[in-house]
């Protein structure tokens, strides 16, 4: 008997945020799951995005990897994005025997994989694992805003606005900011 492919779709988010974690996660579909609403997570509206983060939850096997914002200061954003994919991946309690990638990179030690640019586009695990990582980002950087509600972290979700902009400038860095990203490293070197 022929084993059967267990195909894991790859995806992060917030690479191109001032504040916040790079988060990915790993998303093996159930074999029955209804695919229609399940697309690219930029494509959906935050709303919509959290009803299917939510259906996919319940029919698939899914993880979250993190790299923090000192990782991604120490490492700097593309690394820290391959520590969260092979965290995410890592952390999966059922093990894929092939690993699709969003992008053209992928991190260090894994076998078994194909990267795919644009994947989230094309690729049904990986547009899954891109509605998982942002729904857990927003909602991260949300519960962040309310403690600190200078830079409208619940509507730009970390992301160089004017309003993240004018906060920063006006009330300073967080912790939560991302000290080598120029807007950033700009306001700390005034």
């Amino acid at each position: 008997m022929k084993n059967k492919i267990i195909i894991a779709g790859v995806d992060e988010v917030g690479r191109g945020c001032l504040a916040g974690p790079v988060v990915s996660a790993a998303v093996i579909l159930n074999k029955n799951i209804d695919l229609k609403d399940i697309k690219d997570s930029k494509k959906i509206n935050f709303s919509n995005r959290l009803k299917i983060a939510d259906y996919i939850k319940k029919n698939s096997y899914y993880a979250i990897g993190i790299a923090n914002v000192t990782e991604i200061f120490k490492f700097n954003i593309l690394k820290a994005s391959l520590l969260s994919m092979k965290r995410a991946i890592e952390s999966l309690s059922k093990k894929p025997n092939l690993i699709l990638i969003d992008g053209s990179f992928a991190p260090d030690g894994i076998e078994n994989y194909k990267t795919i640019v644009n994947g989230d586009n094309k690729i049904k695990c990986i547009s899954a694992a891109s509605i998982i990582a942002k729904t857990y980002r927003d909602l991260l950087m949300i519960k962040l805003s309310e403690k600190f509600s200078n830079y409208a972290w619940e509507t730009n979700f970390g992301y160089g606005t004017k309003a993240h902009l004018d906060g920063l400038r006006k009330f300073g860095i967080t912790a939560h900011h991302r000290k080598s990203f120029k807007p950033v490293h700009k306001i700390l070197s005034r």
